[in-house]
């Protein structure tokens, strides 16, 4: 692209290829499948949409060098196991599930040539998106022989996985049983009522070769929260051996605005154990020594960088969401004791500061 003032940039629009080189350089060397996730940085050189930012996140997921239907379920179980796990149901998000492979064994069988297969998976890709005079005029200009326009529109208008199988020619017999395993398994895994055939999605990359899918929200107002799918000539066109591959891709943008739509976005927090309180002067290092023993035990634990009454440091702890504070006074000058105070609960502890620094979590355990 070029930018405002005329300087060639190359930017990352996607990661995927990027994968698939740095598998290739170690393809003998690595155990199958590779299961690899990443969470790159990605840009666009598009005018900014809602939904649709030119600078933005995507966790990506790719499971390769496995041509099974599981590696593809897995996949789609994990995009909407996130999407479960951050409360999205099946209410409000559904996965579109297709098959390139399928389509285009169907297609070639009503007679259209492997080079027109790009440009019908185009003009399917906008059915969903385009006023119907305006598509159907589309596929007028795109595939201008009648007849077979006229059979590839009807295959359009299947619009469940029942008439799928019906009405599948032989050609497409064997792609149709490897979704219809899918789905079986994605029944297996608890996930089938989030998922849905459309014979519509086909993805917008070239490189895809079989199961594709895209996750929308039920109201279909926003743009895919995720898409992905099979490409098992990706790494064999890069320069390596011929590996099946599927993944997906997730942005950031869309599924922050649904999220924050349904009440769902959580700020992010980091829970505090411990805030330790220093009620004396002179026990400015003490307190610093017994965070980071604390710290060193596993726990997080935090503590004033100045010296503030004793009050004041309880309202930090509490501010900082604290659930114990670890308060060392006189008694701590004295004979080592120190005091821990359960925020939550209000309750309160004197213990031997070492007996404390063995096990912190035990202070308030059932019986003590």
């Amino acid at each position: 692209m070029q930018d405002r003032g005329g300087r060639d940039l190359a930017i990352r629009p996607e990661i995927t290829p990027s994968l698939a080189r740095m598998i290739n350089q170690q393809i003998h060397s690595l155990p199958r499948p590779v299961k690899w996730f990443s969470v790159p940085r990605l840009c666009r050189a598009e005018r900014p949409q809602k939904g649709r930012l030119r600078e933005f996140f995507q966790w990506n997921i790719d499971i390769i060098g496995d041509d099974s239907p599981l590696a593809d379920a897995e996949s789609i179980f994990t995009a909407i196991d996130y999407l479960r796990s951050v409360g999205l149901t099946s209410r409000d998000v559904v996965a579109k599930i297709s098959s390139r492979s399928m389509l285009a064994a169907w297609l070639q069988e009503l007679g259209a040539t492997p080079q027109e297969l790009d440009t019908i998976y185009a003009l399917l890709d906008k059915r969903a998106k385009l006023p119907e005079e305006t598509f159907q005029a589309l596929a007028v200009e795109k595939i201008p022989e009648a007849g077979l326009r006229n059979k590839i529109l009807e295959l359009f208008q299947i619009d469940s996985f029942e008439k799928l199988k019906a009405s599948a020619p032989p050609a497409a017999q064997e792609e149709v049983a490897r979704l219809e395993t899918l789905f079986h398994l994605l029944e297996v895994m608890g996930v089938r009522d989030y998922c849905t055939f459309d014979i519509h999605i086909v993805r917008g990359l070239a490189y895809y070769t079989g199961v594709v899918f895209e996750v929308f929200d039920r109201g279909a107002e926003l743009r895919a929260l995720c898409g992905g799918g099979r490409y098992d000539n990706l790494l064999k066109v890069l320069g390596g051996p011929k590996v099946s591959a599927t993944g997906f891709g997730m942005g950031d943008v869309v599924l922050e605005i649904l999220l924050r739509e349904k009440n769902l976005l959580q700020t992010a927090a980091v829970p505090l154990d411990f805030y330790v309180i220093d009620a004396a002067a002179e026990l400015g290092e003490q307190t610093v020594q017994t965070a980071c023993q604390l710290r060193g035990r596993g726990f997080s634990a935090a503590f004033s960088y100045k010296r503030l009454p004793l009050g004041k440091q309880l309202k930090q702890a509490s501010s900082q969401k604290a659930r114990f504070a670890v308060i060392l006074g006189q008694e701590t000058i004295d004979s080592r004791q120190v005091t821990i105070k359960d925020m939550a609960s209000g309750l309160q502890k004197t213990i031997a500061l070492p007996e404390f620094l063995a096990g912190p979590d035990k202070v308030f355990a059932a019986g003590t």
